[in-house]
């Protein structure tokens, strides 16, 4: 076995229009390395170079240096010969050294989250060598300079000792600066490039005790072992659970020649991009700078100009520069290169036809020759991506299924929420962070209470954490941020149910009630203050930032209809108000898979009711109360029938233990005993006896239906009445009745009799009946292994993915905020299994639910309703299970849309 692993190729060569790789292999060479192999294998003018796998990265982590440098030493050797016999030039010569850069290169494009070294080769030998081939002297010394600073960084370890402190080389620059009263970089004269050089190497040696390296060789070993490390350094580490990219992927690293912008006034560097990635438009566009090095672009030191006139033209407009002026000091590449463009056009022409998707590249001119030095599938905003995908399919270049592959779903949400004016969020002021719990941009003033949200026009709900009874101030206020909680807190679940920006779990908050002030870093915030929320990067910003409502092209209703085309799967979605169904089937929902019914008890003029329910000591009492919210109730399932007209609406009956719904303050608890004619220390008392150790493995769901029966009487009636209600207005209603919290078959048949008693009875008051089902939520493992018993008795199965995770992991979803970072940071779970289904062991009790179900009662109807049912890889994962549907929040459903359509289209591949 260690024979074999010692002769598998872990080098990939690539130039001279040859490559041992190819554009298919980004999981091995990463995507940098396997774009170079193709360009090269297309002919396009690529440096050339190679490529070491992410397997080595692999073997580095697990076996260590030694023996992963061993295992390619060999092979790297081959690699650079192949380099100089193409360049014409030998790595380590004094007279024509080659001079290589060496960059990472993960599977997936992760920007400036990984290291990089440039100029590697250079030594004080060589650097004579550059100056006197190139005839600069000071580009030798300059390409010296950047190469010790960059290697000292990223290899040496040479960083700010404390965040307080500047880069040491840069320190070393700005003294020298200030010695010579100059403030530019390009003010050094060729001697201060070699004083820099000189204190750079004795920084060096003075931080780390070792002379900087001068062999090639070394230098070469220590940048290939600084970008595996790179892999797992703070920054990459972040940005894949930012993305959920998965630890074990690992990066390439690709080596290649070095080719320089900056060796006068025929080179230069840019970056370009085949179409528009901020509209999508089908204009070939990008930035160039002239004698200058990549970063050079990147950093903003300088201003770079546009590649095309046009682009060159709509520039000026903006900047408000005359034609004459934009002309003579701000010329387009297609006008001061006209043949360079040409050539460059042509290549970007080329890729974009052969990758056929919208290409993001980067390029070189050393000396009057062009040198593509990178192709990527070009990141995009939302609303590019959908034109972009339409523009490509109406072309030719795509099919309709490849068009909507291109659509990644979860970028659909910058299309749906209002969001910050992209001019004010760059100078806006960011005080904190937490979690993007629902997507869009909120600005407000500070209110703690939620019966307080409405003492402003526009205010945001500051809460430690939300609970059902801020339901109607989270929806007064214009976005929420909580202290604590995660993906699927409850401030979370409803604002995303409700299209409200939500940003979650922002520890850094310390929050007071009493002097209602917030206060963050030292800095406290009062009420009343103005403060805004990113609901899409969880973001915070101190102050006012303008927000613009987004516009919905009309390619998105396209990509809707595209999707609808190839989905086999139905979205559904989760609705508690006639306001959230329209909204829902606007976006193209069939129907509604979870209406929580206790919502509806949470407004001003029914929690009194509601409260008088629970504090009655007689089934009598609980009657008179629950005929008060009768009506209520009926009115509710109206409106909600009525936007979903002729379709299937399921609605739960009431979940939450009964304690979610009394008084915890002294007033109110004072209030409901006066009016209620009984002592508050009697309401204190059945506050008291409410109170659970386990809450959510409690007196909640069927439970509550089982002690009380007459609460499931009630909600089955007010759900008929409301039917047969709209039938005598011609509006067809299809409710479908779910029992919540099952174990056993028992507590299903005891609700299932009592509602279909209540209808029976209803159907006769009425002389008139209604077609309606009686199904359940699957979300206690018993009820998943026992559901070929259950499938006997229910119409229907309905997945509650969210405490059916709590249960099968054991984790409790309101506390897991506090131990989930850590476990996915130490590798323990790849990603949070509240936003994202785990397949391997919650999916298993979905898959075995289903199909015991379905062994039972062939055609049962199944679905999803957790906050899975919105997510892009549970949906396929939905899909795959055999399910008829999925339901997410209403401003996921196109999202979800998107993902069923996908995954109807992957399974034919």
């Amino acid at each position: 076995m260690e024979l074999l692993e010692n002769v598998k190729t872990r080098v990939y060569k690539f130039g001279n229009k040859e490559a041992d790789g190819n554009r298919e292999m980004k999981n091995l060479l990463g995507g940098k390395g396997a774009n170079l192999a193709e360009m090269s294998s297309i002919g396009i003018p690529v440096p050339p170079g190679f490529t070491i796998t992410t397997e080595v990265c692999t073997e580095y982590n697990q076996l260590g240096e030694e023996a992963a440098m061993g295992f390619i030493r060999d092979e790297v050797e081959s690699a650079i010969a192949n380099i100089e016999n193409i360049m014409g030039t030998k790595f380590g010569d004094k007279e024509n050294p080659l001079l290589i850069s060496v960059r990472s290169g993960a599977r997936v494009s992760m920007p400036g989250m990984m290291d990089t070294v440039l100029n590697l080769g250079l030594n004080d030998d060589a650097v004579l060598g550059i100056a006197k081939q190139t005839n600069n002297e000071r580009f030798a010394w300059d390409s010296y300079r950047r190469f010790i600073q960059m290697y000292g960084g990223v290899v040496l370890g040479m960083k700010p000792e404390s965040k307080e402190d500047i880069d040491p080389f840069e320190e070393i620059m700005e003294a020298l600066k200030h010695k010579r009263d100059i403030e530019l970089d390009t003010e050094f004269t060729i001697q201060d490039l070699k004083d820099l050089v000189y204190d750079f190497k004795e920084a060096v040696k003075k931080r780390t005790g070792h002379d900087f390296p001068t062999d090639p060789w070394d230098q070469l070993t220590g940048a290939i072992i600084a970008v595996f490390n790179s892999w797992n350094g703070d920054r990459a580490i972040y940005y894949r659970n930012m993305n959920g990219y998965p630890s074990e992927w690992g990066t390439a690293v690709n080596v290649q020649a070095m080719v320089y912008g900056n060796m006068g006034l025929d080179s230069g560097t840019g970056v370009c991009f085949t179409r528009d990635a901020a509209t999508g438009e089908n204009i070939f566009n990008g930035e160039y700078l002239i004698d200058a090095q990549g970063e050079d672009v990147v950093a903003g030191v300088r201003t770079p100009q546009q590649i095309t006139k046009i682009g060159s033209q709509r520039w000026a407009e903006l900047a408000q520069v005359e034609e004459e002026d934009r002309i003579a000091n701000y010329p387009s590449l297609e006008e001061l290169m006209p043949e360079i463009y040409k050539e460059l056009n042509e290549y970007q022409e080329k890729l974009e036809l052969h990758y056929r998707d919208m290409q993001d590249m980067e390029f070189t001119i050393q000396q009057g020759k062009l040198w593509i030095l990178q192709t990527r599938n070009g990141k995009r905003t939302g609303a590019a991506m959908v034109k972009i995908a339409m523009d490509s399919c109406k072309e030719g270049l795509i099919t309709e299924e490849e068009a909507l592959l291109q659509i990644e779903p979860n970028k659909l949400d910058e299309l749906l929420h209002p969001v910050f004016d992209p001019k004010a969020l760059a100078s806006a002021q960011a005080i904190a962070q937490g979690l993007p719990a629902s997507p869009g941009a909120a600005t407000g003033k500070i209110v703690f209470f939620a019966d307080e949200a409405a003492r402003y026009k526009s205010s945001i709900l500051v809460r430690i954490e939300t609970s059902p009874e801020d339901l109607e101030g989270m929806n007064i206020a214009r976005g929420i941020l909580t202290a604590r909680g995660g993906m699927t807190s409850h401030a979370a679940v409803v604002a995303r149910g409700m299209g409200k920006c939500c940003v979650s779990g922002a520890g850094a908050l310390k929050i007071d009630y009493k002097s209602r002030t917030l206060t963050v870093d030292g800095h406290e915030y009062h009420e009343g203050d103005w403060i805004s929320l990113n609901g899409s990067t969880g973001h915070i910003f101190e102050g006012k930032v303008p927000t613009i409502e987004p516009e919905l092209s009309g390619e998105f209703a396209e990509i809707m209809d595209l999707s609808e085309k190839f989905t086999k799967m139905q979205v559904r979605t989760n609705a508690d108000s006639p306001k959230d169904a329209q909204v829902a089937r606007n976006f193209g929902a069939q129907g509604i898979g979870l209406t929580r019914t206790e919502h509806m008890f949470f407004e001003v003029d029914r929690i009194k009711a509601m409260r008088e329910m629970i504090l009655a000591d007689t089934v009598k009492g609980r009657k008179e109360a629950l005929k008060e919210l009768l009506p209520m109730q009926r009115s509710d399932f109206e409106g909600i029938f009525e936007a979903m007209a002729g379709l299937p609406v399921t609605v739960r009956l009431l979940d939450p233990p009964l304690h979610e719904f009394v008084p915890h303050q002294l007033e109110t608890q004072r209030s409901l005993a006066e009016d209620m004619h009984i002592t508050l220390q009697e309401v204190k008392n059945k506050v008291a006896e409410l109170e659970e150790f386990n809450p959510m493995l409690g007196h909640r769901g069927c439970r509550l239906g089982i002690t009380y029966p007459e609460i499931t009487e009630m909600q089955a009636r007010a759900i008929i009445e409301a039917a047969l209600n709209l039938k005598e207005r011609g509006i067809v209603a299809k409710p479908e009745i779910m029992v919540p919290l099952i174990g056993t078959i028992a507590e299903f048949e005891s609700q299932e009799a009592i509602i279909r008693a209540t209808a029976d009875k209803v159907f006769e008051e009425r002389n008139d009946t209604v077609e309606y089902l009686v199904g359940t939520m699957i979300e206690i493992p018993r009820a998943a292994l026992t559901a070929d018993l259950i499938a006997k008795k229910a119409d229907f199965f309905s997945f509650g993915t969210n405490d059916l995770t709590q249960m099968a992991f054991g984790y409790s979803r309101d506390d897991a905020g506090k131990f989930l970072p850590i476990y996915i940071e130490k590798g323990i779970l790849k990603v949070d299994p509240f936003e994202v289904l785990d397949q391997e062991g919650v999916g298993q009790l979905v898959e075995i639910g289903t199909t015991k179900g379905r062994s039972t009662k062939k055609d049962l109807k199944v679905g999803i309703c957790g906050e899975h049912g919105g997510e892009p890889s549970s949906v396929e994962f939905c899909y795959n299970t055999g399910m008829n549907y999925v339901s997410c929040s209403p401003y996921r459903v196109p999202i979800a849309r998107v993902a069923a359509a996908q995954a109807a289209i992957k399974a034919t591949r």
